[in-house]
């Protein structure tokens, strides 16, 4: 009788972990709830309801890796248990695990096929699965249980764009915008899956409608260039290069002034862009080229030089740096680039020419002649007035050589 009320007393005593860890789930104290809810585990491993539970406030305290362990315990014990397949859903939805999220979303969209949640978290794993046809079923079914959730109708823009039908993606991406103000940009999206369709012409329209928003003003001069109007591109860049200079805007702004001939502000920009980036190396060849256009050829010397240090294995800077050197008769440096080309492996056809007529020029007739063969050789007719001129230097040389 003592024995039968000892432990009538001690299991009035035990503490009942699951429902302290509920009660501190139902005040928002997840990480309270969390050590009371690993004691309920604990004590009844079995009890799906006390796995559910952690796995519960485990997510509500960040804790997504854990509670998806927990949520998987769960199912284990309870299959199909509707709301764990859902919860588990979202934070794989969440984690960008697609493949996995998929048997979950659906186990539970097919438990509840009318209601938003599992309807759109089932859209969301099948559009990161590459699925988009069935991604839009699954937000259109969603829509139909609230038509006035943004998120659904972005998640149907999306699948539509996708699914190549833009124009009718069009108007889910607006109607997302118009829906909720922290989706009003949900139409940039849209533009750049037209301009993967190069589809230019609305993409610029939307582009257009977003003069606030720097990359979106980067992108539509871009496209402004790549269409050909330079002066309309010109502000546009202008003002994004103010808001947030990047390399990628100022070498497009630089392009929208040489294309309309401004080459004064090309390489007045491009100047103060390189002092801004010294180690940046398309700025250093941009700014050698502009200045090579305008003749400055000692400073486009230097800035490809500049652009050589940065990568001393580009053999693009060195064959610019040699040209501009052999049209400025800088001839022994001119060479000296033009070995720095050989020494990577990359001559083409053009710097057998510069070698030869600068050996010419130097009058070192052997080697000049030498060079000349190798480049009649390598030419192949793609050059029709430097192989002319070859040819006439060729024979010239040959009667030189013979006469000694």
């Amino acid at each position: 009788m003592w024995l039968g009320v000892v432990c009538l007393l001690f299991w009035m005593q035990t503490p009942d972990y699951l429902e302290r860890g509920r009660q501190a789930l139902e005040q928002n104290h997840p990480a309270d709830a969390v050590p009371l809810l690993e004691q309920a585990v604990t004590a009844a491993p079995g009890d799906y309801a006390a796995h559910f539970q952690l796995a519960l406030a485990l997510s509500l305290a960040k804790r997504d890796a854990d509670a998806l362990r927990e949520y998987r315990k769960t199912l284990e014990l309870k299959p199909h248990l509707y709301q764990a397949d859902l919860n588990a859903a979202i934070l794989l939805v969440r984690a960008k695990d697609f493949s996995a999220a998929l048997p979950l979303a659906e186990d539970a969209q097919q438990q509840k096929p009318r209601e938003f949640r599992p309807n759109y978290y089932l859209g969301e794993a099948r559009l990161g699965a590459q699925m988009a046809g069935a991604a839009a079923e699954a937000f259109r079914a969603a829509l139909q249980a609230d038509p006035q959730s943004a998120a659904a109708e972005l998640g149907l823009g999306r699948a539509l764009a996708r699914s190549n039908q833009l124009e009718e993606g069009a108007q889910h991406f607006e109607k997302a915008a118009a829906l909720k103000p922290e989706y009003r940009d949900a139409p940039l999206e849209l533009a750049a899956e037209y301009e993967k369709a190069h589809l230019g012409a609305p993409a610029i329209a939307i582009y257009q409608r977003f003069p606030e928003n720097a990359a979106a003003q980067e992108r539509l001069g871009q496209l402004l260039i790549e269409s050909r109007q330079f002066a309309a591109a010109i502000p546009r860049l202008e003002q994004a290069v103010a808001a947030s200079p990047t390399a990628a805007n100022r070498l497009a702004l630089a392009a929208a002034y040489r294309e309309n001939k401004e080459p004064a502000k090309q390489i007045a920009m491009l100047s103060k862009a390189v002092a801004e980036n010294p180690g940046n190396f398309d700025i250093h060849m941009a700014l050698a080229r502009a200045l090579r256009d305008q003749r400055q050829l000692i400073p486009a010397a230097n800035q490809f030089l500049a652009a050589t240090k940065l990568k001393p294995d580009s053999a693009e800077a060195w064959n610019e740096l040699a040209a501009v050197l052999l049209v400025h008769q800088d001839y022994l440096a001119g060479l000296a680039a033009l070995d720095r080309v050989k020494a990577l492996g990359a001559e083409k056809p053009g710097d057998y020419f510069l070698r030869a007529i600068t050996l010419d020029k130097l009058k070192q007739l052997e080697p000049a002649l030498a060079s000349y063969r190798q480049f009649l050789a390598s030419a192949g007719g793609h050059f029709p007035d430097e192989e002319f001129q070859a040819r006439q230097r060729a024979r010239i040389l040959e009667r030189e050589i013979n006469k000694r």
